[in-house]
């Protein structure tokens, strides 16, 4: 989200992330000196500096079956932080990014409660559930966006891209996978990250890593190469011979429709979640495939550089952490497209 922002203009002056890799990755890109990498509820209220706009996507569990009186329960903690950090750095604007659910959920109606009389009553919300993908994301990855506001009311950004945008309106086609990722070699090298060590927070951290060097391959079985071969573009386990599904996918002949799912070259991905490395938990096969020339399939999961241009990371982002740690960073990002027309939206309230 930081990515969007700061193309905008913006200057970050504090961060605050638990997950020691996460605020590695952070300050390798940002700076370390303005990151607190802990517990958010041990940051003193003195520590809070004034600032225009604070933004973060502040977990809400807890709320789903309390009332909107339930404030103590020890799960409702983060979210909790948040509007502290809000209270104490008084921004003319703040944003909260969640899943699209939360537009619908409890958790919704408490953040409505804030502002109407609460902690946060001082702000305009306004809300809706967002596509990526309408904002030059090459993928579909719908997200509650809210934005708060103290300095008049702010709409959601209007969309930028369109799946079939007529030729009058302004809209420009969605971007695909082909636009981000073709062109990669097809068949990496390594399973490995490179042999690199870097100190953030006065930790020995693997890292710094960029570009090709998270372009890594896995290593699967040859049921698992042969399960991959049967999936077109746009195809998913039920492209697959019945001999080769495994139990729980035999047994369950209807639902989980994406999992071994294959991109399309001509359109965008569908969401990439912190395990887009296997490819049970979704759409997450290379795109090439062509019917008759089987040596012309790319039969592998999409690698971490190839999620993170899906994620609308720039290709030069450094990167900190185990394979695994980074896949979690690049999951739970928010693309830097969406965070862009958002913070374009904003600028003119807080100049």
């Amino acid at each position: 989200m930081t990515v969007g922002f700061q193309d905008e203009g913006f200057e970050s002056v504090l961060a605050v992330e638990w997950d020691k890799y996460a605020a590695a990755t952070y300050a390798a890109n940002f700076g370390e000196g303005h990151v607190i990498a802990g517990d958010i509820t041990d940051v003193p209220n003195r520590a809070i500096p004034r600032a225009d706009v604070i933004i973060g996507g502040p977990p809400c569990q807890g709320f789903s079956n309390l009332g909107l009186k339930s404030l103590e329960d020890p799960r409702n903690q983060l979210w909790r932080q948040y509007v502290r950090f809000v209270q104490t750095a008084k921004p003319k604007v703040f944003v909260v990014e969640n899943v699209d659910r939360f537009h619908a959920s409890p958790e919704f109606q408490m953040l409505q409660a804030e502002a109407d009389h609460g902690a946060l009553k001082q702000y305009d919300i306004r809300s809706h559930v967002l596509n990526a993908a309408d904002y030059g994301v090459p993928q579909r990855r719908r997200r509650t966006i809210v934005i708060g506001s103290r300095v008049g009311p702010i709409d959601l950004p209007s969309p930028t891209h369109a799946k079939n945008p007529a030729p009058d309106s302004g809209l420009l086609p969605w971007r695909t996978v082909r636009d981000a990722i073709y062109g990669l070699p097809e068949r990496p090298e390594s399973t490995d990250l490179p042999d690199s060590v870097t100190e953030f927070f006065g930790d020995a951290m693997p890292g710094i890593f960029k570009g090709l060097d998270i372009h890594i391959k896995r290593t699967p079985t040859e049921r698992s190469l042969a399960r991959y071969d049967h999936v077109p573009p746009g195809g998913g386990r039920f492209d697959v011979p019945v001999d080769l599904l495994p139990d729980c996918w035999r047994n369950k002949p209807t639902g989980t429709t994406d999992v071994m799912g294959r991109m399309r070259w001509d359109a965008p991905s569908l969401t990439i979640r912190t395990e887009f490395f296997k490819p049970e938990k979704g759409a997450y096969l290379h795109p090439q495939w062509e019917k008759r020339a089987r040596s012309r399939r790319v039969n592998r999961v999409i690698t971490h550089y190839e999620a993170s241009l899906l994620q609308d990371f720039p290709d030069d982002f450094l990167w900190v952490g185990p394979k695994i740690q980074i896949a979690r960073q690049i999951g739970n990002a928010v693309p830097s497209g969406l965070a862009r027309a958002i913070a374009k939206t904003i600028r003119p309230y807080v100049s």
